[in-house]
Parts: C-alpha cells; sequence; structure tokens
C-alpha cells in the first residue's frame, strides 16, 4: 500500500512538468511591435508604435497594402499612451520583438531617463534593441517614412545602423542596458546615434516613394548625437563621430585617403583597430592618454609616380595616415570640451581607475573644472598589411 500511494505521489509530480505554457500568445492574437517612437507634446508623452502587417511580410501573399501599422496616441506616461492604443488597434501589443527605438529631439532635450525606466522595468520587453535619436524631426514622422529593400521600415533602421557602424563607423549600435549604465557610471555620458529625414517627409510616407528607382525621402544618419546626463546638448558631426569611435575603440572598418603630393589620393581601408584609455594624475591634475593600434589596406592609388613596392613609401602612408587619425580624434575631443562641456568618451571613468582617491575629489565638477581643460595625449601607430593584388599603380606607365 506504501508503495503505490508513493508511486501515485511521485506520478502526480512529474506529470506537473509535462504541462502547457499556461501564458502563451498566438499570433493571431497579438500584434508584433518591431519600432517606437517617444515624443513630448506639452506635458504629455506621444508614443508612435510599428507593428508589422503580417499580410504583407508573408512571403508569396501580399495584398499590396503597407507591411508596417503605425499606431499614434498621447498620454500623461507612456504606459498610459501604449494601454490606449487599444482602442486603435484590435490586437494587443506585443514588445518582445522590438528592434528599434526611436526618440525625438524634443524629449532628448528636456530628458529621457525617465522615459527608458518602464522599457527596462517591464518583464516583456528585451533590453537589446537599438536606440537612436532623431534631429529636427519627430520620432513618429521618421517612423512613418517608406523604405525600400526592407518592408518593414524598423528593420531597414536596425540593418542599416549596424551595417554602417561595421563599415563605416560614424554609427553606434547601443542597447538599452548600455545606455543606462552611461547614465549611472561616473565619468562618461552617454552618446547615441542620429537619425534624420532626408527630403519630403510629405512624400516618403506614401508608398510612391519606394516605387521609383531614385528614392525622394530617405533616412539618413546624422552622427553622433551627445548628452550630458540624460538630456542632449548638441550633435558630432561625421568626421567628430568617426573620431570619437576611434577613440572609444568601435571602429570595426572604414575607409579614408591620404593626399599624393603630384596631385589625387590614395585610398586606405582600415580593417581592425584596438584603442587604450589610461588616465593618471600628476600632482592633482589629471591627465589621459588615447593609444590607438589600426591595421590598414592601400584600397585605390590615384598618384603617378608612386613606388609601393619601397619600404620607405609604405612607412611616409602610414604616417600620413596616423596623421589623419589623430585629427579626427582631436576634433571630437575638441567639440566635447569647448562646445558640450561634457565627458562623452569616458576619460573620467579612466582616472577614477587610476586613482580611485583623486577622482572622490573631482567626480563632484570633473566635467566643468578639469574635463575642459584636460590634456588629453593621442599616439596612433598605423600598420598597412596589404596593398592589394598589385604592386605599383599602372598609373605610373600611362601616357601623361
Amino acid at each position: 500500500m506504501k508503495r503505490y500511494v508513493l508511486s501515485l505521489f511521485l506520478f502526480l509530480i512529474l506529470t506537473s512538468f509535462l504541462t502547457g505554457c499556461w501564458n502563451r500568445r498566438e499570433l493571431n492574437e497579438i500584434a508584433i511591435a518591431v519600432g517606437m517612437g517617444l515624443d513630448k507634446v506639452g506635458k504629455q508623452y506621444r508614443v508612435s508604435v510599428q507593428v508589422v502587417n503580417p499580410k504583407e511580410v508573408a512571403s508569396g501573399k501580399g495584398q499590396g497594402l503597407s507591411p508596417a501599422i503605425l499606431y499614434t496616441t498621447e498620454g500623461d506616461t507612456i504606459l498610459e499612451a501604449v494601454r490606449r492604443m487599444s482602442t486603435l488597434s484590435p490586437r494587443k501589443i506585443y514588445f518582445s520583438h522590438l528592434r528599434m527605438l526611436l526618440i525625438g529631439e524634443s524629449l532628448a532635450r528636456e530628458g529621457m531617463a525617465e522615459s527608458l525606466d518602464l522599457l527596462q522595468r517591464d518583464q516583456e520587453i528585451r533590453s537589446d534593441f537599438y536606440l537612436v535619436v532623431t534631429q529636427n524631426s519627430s520620432a513618429e514622422e521618421v517612423l512613418k517614412i517608406m523604405t525600400p529593400l526592407e518592408k518593414v521600415p524598423a528593420n531597414k533602421l536596425f540593418n542599416t545602423l549596424e551595417t554602417s557602424e561595421k563599415y563605416w563607423s560614424p554609427s553606434l549600435t547601443d542597447t538599452l542596458d548600455e545606455t543606462i549604465r552611461d547614465l549611472i557610471d561616473d565619468g562618461k555620458h552617454p552618446v547615441l546615434s542620429g537619425l534624420r529625414i532626408v527630403g519630403d517627409p510629405k512624400v516618403g510616407v506614401s508608398k510612391k516613394n519606394v516605387e521609383n528607382i531614385d528614392i525622394s525621402t530617405e533616412l539618413k544618419d546624422s552622427g553622433l548625437a551627445a548628452f550630458k546626463e540624460d538630456k542632449l546638448i548638441g550633435w558630432l558631426n561625421e568626421e567628430e563621430s568617426k573620431g570619437y569611435n576611434y577613440i572609444r575603440g568601435n571602429v570595426k572598418s572604414t575607409a579614408g585617403h591620404v593626399d599624393c603630393l603630384g596631385g589625387g589620393k590614395l585610398t586606405t581601408e582600415v580593417v581592425r583597430t584596438k584603442a587604450k584609455i589610461k588616465g593618471r594624475v600628476v600632482q592633482g591634475q589629471p591627465q589621459v592618454n588615447v593609444t590607438l593600434q589600426a591595421e590598414q589596406n592601400i584600397a585605390a592609388v590615384e598618384c603617378r609616380n608612386l613606388e609601393l613596392i619601397k619600404t620607405e613609401t609604405i612607412r611616409q602612408i602610414e604616417k600620413e595616415s596616423e596623421a589623419e587619425i589623430i585629427s579626427l580624434m582631436e576634433s571630437a575631443i575638441k567639440k566635447a570640451q569647448n562646445s558640450f562641456g561634457a565627458d562623452i568618451f569616458g576619460f573620467g571613468e579612466a582616472i577614477r581607475r587610476a586613482d580611485p582617491k583623486a577622482w572622490k575629489k573631482m567626480k563632484e565638477d570633473w566635467d566643468e573644472r578639469y574635463f575642459t581643460d584636460l590634456p588629453v595625449h593621442i599616439k596612433v601607430k598605423v600598420k598597412i598589411r596589404r596593398i592589394g593584388t598589385v604592386g605599383d599603380s599602372f598609373l605610373n606607365n600611362t601616357k601623361e
């Protein structure tokens, strides 16, 4: 009898692990959100959510409708605005597959910290989506633009951001966790990628925008948005954004050039970089050393009478490339020190690691007193690995 009772008890315990998912969501009951925009209108939040239209994105089942639907509502809080969308959407909006969060410039200048708390706290929202700031337009306007190649505009923004960061390097793919870490850590202010509308927004919202080979209205990278604490304070242009990414060690690959003495340009391809930021305190004054190692290939040569097979020629090109990269890095530092007055590079973090006791005395007025006059010593070492499948250019043998 005891054995029978024990077996029954064990059977009941094991069957409890075979139950189905109690909180499952059927696909025909939810609207999958892939893009979300936050704007501030007066004292209220305007929330725009881009959801996938499954009838259009399914292969071979398109009906000529829009591949995505945009719902926009307003509320005193973000959650209230999202819940108010239930009056517009026939399905519950599901945020677990969110790919892009767009923060309107007006909200970014006012402060974005409170807006991010809900997104971090909600258990249904994953934190692996990318954050961008819209320049000279609202997040709602950007999410309305129809895009080519990718049917769903939010997917286009996601893939473009990754591609730009990987091959050109003026962009950042910062996630929610990385942004919040910059907000709460001492000695580093957040930096996010910027996005702007190029062309007529009225044309961009229509399907005609993607029907021609020449796209009338596009979404384009606009450099990096610099913050002081959680407030947007300014923008880095493309060159300054590259300089920032060189300092932070974010450059995976990009292209540049050096000028030839006799005219023309020699194009180089950066294939690998490694950056280090080290701080130190000398007689009570902070200093920072930035070292960068970069590997390049020669991509194209427009120069005449340039002998690439000579070692001294390669070394001269390396020196000119080093000077060009240093110039980019210095331009970013100058902009942050003179225009922003905010340490967006994490130099304060380097000082804290080097001398915690000195940092305790400096951190309260680091940006205003120390960072703006901080000596930053930059050392760049460029190594050319490959010159291509040919040696000297055929231009050396062409007729003048």
